[in-house]
This record gives structure tokens, sequence and C-alpha cells, in this order.
């Protein structure tokens, strides 16, 4: 059975889709109460499910029964993952780290078995081994490798 974040979540997603629009006004108690939760329960929803980082903005209005405006931001897929690789892949990264990237970005269907392939070879401890900081280039070999086939 989903939880019921995970439904109050999906049911404000179904509520941009049926608006076909890019913003929405939900009343927080009003939400409470068709889920039968406490009001603190959509604050939860709102504030780990609708990020910025997720696509949303979130802006809370006062008075007049108070609304919360949620708003979903309109950047193209491309440039959101690019933000999404240079905010998570720190200074430096492991081998490990660096593959399991790597493998996702394989998984998503976002390089090819030769593009995963070349890329585990380019940010390896073998090829990177005459480099006393490894894991700092690999870094930095590792972004550039992701966000360009991305271009």
């Amino acid at each position: 059975m989903a939880r019921l974040s995970d439904v109050i979540e999906e049911f404000i997603k179904e509520m941009f889709e049926e608006t076909a629009q890019d913003e929405i006004l939900i009343q927080r108690n009003e939400l409470a109460n068709i889920f039968h939760c406490a009001p603190s329960q959509i604050n939860y929803v709102l504030t780990t499910r609708f990020t910025s980082t997720k696509g949303y903005y979130i802006e809370s209005r006062r008075g007049g029964g108070g609304c919360i405006k949620i708003t979903k931001i309109n950047i193209s897929e491309d440039d959101y993952i690019k933000g999404v690789i240079l905010k998570n892949i720190g200074e430096k990264v492991s081998q490990r780290e660096a593959f399991q990237y790597i493998d996702i970005f394989k998984d998503e269907g976002l390089i090819n078995s030769r593009e995963e392939n070349i890329m585990k070879y380019a940010v390896s401890d073998n090829t990177l081994s005459v480099i006393s900081s490894k894991d700092y280039v690999r870094s930095n070999i590792l972004k550039a490798m992701l966000i360009s086939v991305l271009n």
C-alpha cells in the first residue's frame, strides 16, 4: 500500500495534468481534510517532493484562508540534468562513485555501452594512477564527459 506522502504527491501532480497549467493553487487545510491528515503532512510533502531541484517553486500566501501556489519550473531536461551533475558531483570523486554516475546515465539511456566503457576507462584508477590528486581530476573529467553527452 502506498504511503500517504506518495498519495498526496501523486494527487498534486495529477492537478497539474488536469489543469494543463504550470501553476496551481492549493489550500493546505482543504487538502489535509481530503486526506484526513494534519496540515503539517501537506507541508512535509511540499517541502520534500516539490523542491526547486525537482523543478518546482513553492510560494505561500497568507490571509483569506491562505493558499499555497506551486509553480512548475519549465527548463529543458538537459539543463536540469547539467545542473544536477554540477551540484551532486563534488570536487573529488572516487572510482566507485564515478562508475555509479556513469551507470545511471547508461540505465537512463543517455549513453550507450561504448560510451559507458570509454568513460569508465577514462576515470579508472589505472588511467589516473600517475596523478597524485586523481579524485579531483576524476571529478572534473567525469563532469565534463557527462555534460558533453547532453550537448
